[in-house]
């Protein structure tokens, strides 16, 4: 059985969206975390070792970080057709762009969003390529690795979801927005992420 460790409101909640995309069998353990604005706490019940969210566990095994669970789900689930297999020649660009997302999309928005994009020059070029990589990609769209919907798409999509007003007016970034938004498994999944007896 699939368990995930998932807190309202939080980056985990692409995992959620994840799991209602490939179909499997799975239940929420819904916790704790610290907030940035102090509220909240670590869960003694949550086995993330630094009590953070996502944690998968997968019988004995343990998966934390979104790029991790993502990749741990797309090559233990190939049917559901979101990753790219050893060997495939989609391989390397699924496995950059899901890198990308942690290493350059979201730091590159955190950037702008804390306001250092606008005083530090570095910052401000990392993140105009970020965003001029994003486009470009959705040029070719309708999605990032071209006419197939994958586990990146979930990555970065929830990322421009809860990023989207530190992002430029785009009018692509606006139609892959809502073409990810409207997917079935996407309404599930935000349904799923905050209960009212989870967030009470």
């Amino acid at each position: 059985m699939l368990t995930l460790f998932h807190a309202p409101w939080s980056r985990s909640g692409r995992l959620v969206w994840l799991l209602e995309e490939i179909g499997a069998d799975y239940e929420i353990r819904y916790c704790s975390i610290a907030r940035q604005d102090g509220s909240g706490g670590r869960d003694p019940a949550n086995p993330h070792p630094d009590g953070k969210v996502p944690a998968l566990m997968h019988g004995d095994v343990l998966v934390t970080e979104c790029l991790a669970v993502a990749l741990y789900l797309t090559e233990r689930f190939p049917d559901a057709g979101l990753g790219a297999a050893i060997g495939s020649p989609e391989r390397g660009a699924f496995l950059t762009w899901l890198a990308w997302t942690a290493g350059e999309l979201e730091p590159a928005l955190w950037s702008r969003m804390a306001g250092t994009a606008d005083q530090d020059a570095y910052a401000r070029a990392r993140y105009d390529a970020a965003i001029a990589r994003l486009l470009g990609a959705l040029e070719a769209g309708p999605y990032l690795m071209g006419d197939r919907f994958t586990a990146v798409d979930v990555m970065v999509g929830s990322t421009l979801g809860w990023a989207r007003q530190h992002v430029p007016e785009s009018a692509a970034i606006d139609a892959y927005l809502a073409r990810v938004g409207d997917r079935a498994a996407n309404k599930r999944a935000c349904a799923k992420d905050a209960p009212a007896a989870a967030a009470a």
